[in-house]
């Protein structure tokens, strides 16, 4: 597998890293056997978050006894100094490790966000304080908002910087990218499926290797999809046959969809936001004779929708969730009906 520096941290990473997020999803067994598959595999870059509950521990599991063999970046979604020194504990103990690779500021989002985390005797300066400790070997930064991003990137504070960026979502690569290059900051990519909402992954990975990105982080839940990606990832640029599924994949997706990220929960009406956002979408391509009882229930609730937008403050993507929950559902629900899932 082909490695590269990773900016001015020096990191010598394989492009294709690990993304720690649907590690969750599955048994701690496999998804530890998972991990490790990844090492045995030559995969030495792993990203993961405070927030991806188990996925830490997981991964410290993994890689316990081959640490210093690999790096890991990890994040903490603190907007204070007493947050982050908290999570940065966990995280440490977690991981089984004395030092993290890459810490960043997670999903940082709006002037306010930036400043707030930026601010003397805020976080930034706690984390330069780790660095200078030897716990933390280099700051960087995540957002799914690109003039923030670029706000964050031109401080010149960051050695990394974190962005979706895929077929469909390639903004980054007007301006972002090309700019982190020419500071020497390291680039990962994000949502390099377009968190699933994309088939053919090989085309999409292909594709995000021939541009001037760095290492990219799909999340990957079981041997199999290691494999895949790890062979993608190896066999060059990509095809006019994938351009061609990928351009009709943009088509079919639009410019609003789903990534399925999972930021928006939990909604206080228990409402299930991204699956209902995403569901539609999911069932044209898997069948729906997948739909049931416990699909309508969720429909049930999106209905009743009360428009808090507790969900719509929360989604990196800005989509228009309570306008898209209530009338998804229903749409959903009469769909349901007409399969005789539930009664007409």
């Amino acid at each position: 597998m082909k490695k590269i520096r990773l900016g001015r941290t020096g990191i010598m990473a394989t492009r294709l890293g690990f993304g720690g997020i649907p590690i969750q999803t599955v048994t701690r067994e496999q998804a530890v056997a998972t991990v490790r598959y990844c090492y045995d595999k030559g995969i030495n870059f792993y990203d993961t978050a405070q927030a991806y509950t188990v996925s830490e521990g997981i991964i410290g599991e993994a890689l316990e006894g081959v640490r210093d063999n690999v790096f890991i970046a990890t994040k903490s979604g603190g907007r204070d100094v007493t947050a982050v020194e908290k999570h940065l504990a966990a995280s440490l103990e977690a991981l089984r490790s004395d030092y993290i690779d890459i810490y960043q500021l997670h999903n940082v989002v709006g002037d306010e966000s930036l400043a707030k985390v930026m601010a003397p005797g805020g976080v930034l300066d706690f984390l330069k304080e780790k660095k200078r400790e030897g716990v933390v070997h280099h700051i960087g930064i995540t957002s799914h908002r690109l003039e923030t991003i670029l706000k964050a990137l031109k401080t010149d504070e960051f050695a990394t910087i974190q962005f979706p960026f895929n077929y469909i979502e390639n903004d980054a690569g007007r301006e972002l990218f090309p700019l982190a290059r020419r500071m020497d900051v390291g680039t990962l990519v994000m949502k390099p499926i377009a968190g699933g909402a994309m088939t053919h992954p090989a085309a999409c990975i292909r594709w995000i290797l021939a541009q001037d990105a760095d290492v990219i982080i799909p999340g990957m839940e079981s041997p199999h999809l290691v494999d895949a990606n790890w062979e993608a990832a190896r066999s060059g640029p990509p095809t006019p046959e994938d351009l061609d599924k990928l351009e009709s994949l943009a088509r079919e997706l639009g410019p609003v969809f789903c990534r399925r990220c999972g930021y928006c929960l939990p909604c206080p009406s228990g409402i299930p936001v991204n699956f209902i956002a995403s569901a539609e979408l999911f069932f044209n391509r898997s069948g729906w004779h997948k739909m049931n009882g416990g699909h309508v229930e969720g429909f049930l609730k999106g209905v009743d929708c009360i428009g808090c937008a507790e969900c719509e403050r929360r989604c990196p993507y800005e989509l228009p969730l309570t306008r898209l929950v209530p009338e998804n559902s229903a749409r959903l629900l009469k769909k349901a009906r007409e399969l005789g899932v539930i009664p007409d």
